[in-house]
């Protein structure tokens, strides 16, 4: 009989962080294992319904510290901008002793982690396995994340000449360095010090990326997949908004919020998804039948970019200005040329999605990433 077991998950205080650890921890509890999930208060509010398994998924709230420069009542990235986001870090590293006294209590089998670098001291002080989950792409951490890389340049033996930034990526390098220093001494430690380094991705799409990555830290990295969650279609789109036309007539629509993003994209009136190439968006658009332009904003974005365009040529990037400024033509050209049915680069480009959606759909493939992660996390525990 397969053992259980019970495990932490801490991520930072983002929800494009959250969500993925949720996604994870709804596949483990599917197996039958425990999940303790620290998150902050706020946060567990709009989480909470994400929660498939809440006899065995349970919230273990924490109290965000005050730190100068932090506003009041900010808990996580969506509550301030950018710039304060080394606050809400100093506010994170504060909460150790909240951590530690809840693995102290309940002692788990294990913890999931990515920003916390001291969680492995952690957990080493009690005999738990630290794993190192990385949510974004194995690409952006070869490129960016490994032992004596610098920002915007490919370190030595990184595996692509393709999959790069160029010169009109400035702008999303400006953003990135912000706070890079900070989240490469973070990532660094965590991924050097940790007992198990896992990633949400898979071999057929980036398995030279998480090669290069278990070189670099003289690891084995285990794969989970993209761990993407089951549209909810008990409702179809079509009975859930039949008076959606006649509210919006006229009008646009402007949601800031988290939607179904796959349930959206398998209608068959959406035939061209543009997005920014987030690394949940870019599975997501893989695994639809609509054609995908890209306008990538921040640096993890733009590596994904040129993975889909460059290496896979699954998609078209909207072409930019060396200030790293785009016209509407350019977007508008771009999506013509995906949509086009004589264009030579949209043939191009959906012989090539439909190739790899067909690869990623296949019967056991991403539930056997599943499954072999969860057998492997078995084996560091016996």
């Amino acid at each position: 009989m397969e053992s259980k077991f019970h495990a932490f998950m801490f991520p930072w205080f983002a929800f494009g962080h959250m969500t993925p650890y949720l996604h994870l921890a709804n596949k483990l509890a599917e197996k039958g294992h425990r999940i303790t999930f620290l998150l902050p208060k706020k946060a567990l509010k709009q989480l909470e319904f994400l929660n498939r398994f809440p006899d065995s998924i349970v919230f273990h709230p924490l109290t965000i510290p005050p730190v100068n420069g932090l506003p009041a009542n900010a808990e996580t990235t969506s509550d301030i901008p950018i710039s304060l986001d080394k606050f809400l870090s100093e506010a994170m590293d504060l909460t150790r002793d909240q951590v530690e006294a809840a693995v102290r209590a309940l002692r788990p089998d294990l913890i999931f982690f990515d920003f916390a670098h001291w969680v492995p001291e952690i957990a080493k002080d009690y005999i738990i396995k630290s794993v190192s989950y990385i949510i974004v792409s194995a690409t952006t951490i070869a490129h960016t994340h490994v032992p004596g890389s610098e920002l915007g340049v490919p370190p030595p033996g990184y595996p692509s000449s393709k999959v790069l930034f160029h010169g009109h990526d400035a702008h999303a390098l400006t953003t990135l360095s912000i706070n890079y220093k900070r989240i490469y001494h973070q990532l660094t430690t965590s991924l050097k010090s940790c007992d198990v380094i896992s990633m949400r991705t898979c071999q057929e799409i980036e398995g030279k990326f998480c090669d290069f990555i278990a070189s670099q830290y003289h690891r084995k990295v285990l794969l989970t997949g993209p761990m993407l969650p089951e549209a909810d279609k008990s409702k179809p789109l079509d009975e859930q908004w039949s008076r959606f036309l006649k509210r919006v007539k006229e009008r646009g629509v402007v949601w800031g919020g988290w939607v179904q993003q796959p349930l959206i994209l398998s209608h068959p009136s959406v035939g061209c998804f543009v997005n920014h190439c987030g690394f949940g968006s870019m599975w997501e658009s893989l695994m639809s039948d609509c054609q995908i332009v890209l306008l990538p904003f921040l640096g993890d974005q733009v590596l994904n970019t040129r993975l889909m365009t460059e290496e896979l040529e699954v998609s078209v990037e909207v072409s930019r200005e060396k200030t790293g400024w785009f016209a509407k033509e350019s977007l508008s050209d771009a999506v013509r040329s995906v949509m086009d049915k004589d264009s030579e680069r949209g043939k191009v480009v959906r012989t090539n999605h439909a190739k790899w959606k067909e690869v990623l759909v296949s019967p056991g493939l991403l539930t056997g990433y599943e499954d072999k992660f969860v057998e492997a996390l078995q084996e560091y525990l016996i």
